[in-house]
């Protein structure tokens, strides 16, 4: 780890706080949503096999809930430096190369989710004044749709957080918690 830890401030432990209940939400997201595409899964599919219909809504509850999922985990991948790398081209580089890359790599990843979550929210305010509802839930799409810009904003900013980690420590952070370091040993105990 740093040479020299960094002293906590009152903002530190604030921003720590928040980030530790958006990841605890994250988590209750992903979990709740999966069990509940699960039930709604099998519920379907009895229905259809003991009486013979499917259940109307289930595709369209089901496609909420991968939106759901879909966008909890993304801030929850970030946070822990889970998504994919390509790191063939990093993993030869030096140090101080590896570093400015890291560097490079989250703040343009930051930007671009920041800008896709201000497109995401455009495009959800057209939704909304087209009045679109779902045929079978009968509740406007624009709804299951605020997932998108808001799993967008909160990965951009844990994006952003890592920017700030590696202009603030020496080593290489693949996200705010997860050392370059660290990683390796994990993949090499798989």
């Amino acid at each position: 780890m740093s040479d020299t830890p960094l002293k906590k401030t009152g903002l530190t432990w604030l921003i720590d706080g928040i980030d530790k209940g958006i990841a605890a939400l994250e988590r209750a997201i992903m979990a709740i949503g999966v069990i509940l595409m699960a039930v709604n899964t099998i519920a379907n599919v009895i229905s259809r096999f003991v009486f013979n219909h499917s259940i109307i809504f289930a595709e369209e509850l089901n496609s909420i809930f991968i939106l759901l999922v879909t966008f909890a985990g993304i801030g929850y991948a970030a946070r822990h430096g889970r998504h994919i790398r390509m790191s063939a081209i990093s993993d030869a580089l030096p140090q101080r190369a590896r570093k400015l890359l890291m560097l490079l790599i989250s703040a343009v990843t930051a930007v671009l989710l920041l800008v896709l979550a201000w497109y995401a929210v455009q495009y959800i305010m057209s939704m909304y004044s087209k009045g679109r509802v779902y045929p079978a839930l009968g509740i406007p799409v624009y709804i299951s749709y605020l997932w998108v810009p808001i799993g967008l904003f909160v990965t951009g900013i844990q994006y952003a957080l890592t920017f700030i980690k590696n202009l603030q420590e020496r080593e290489i952070y693949l996200s705010t918690d997860l050392c370059e370091a660290d990683a390796q040993e994990l993949e090499l105990e798989l």
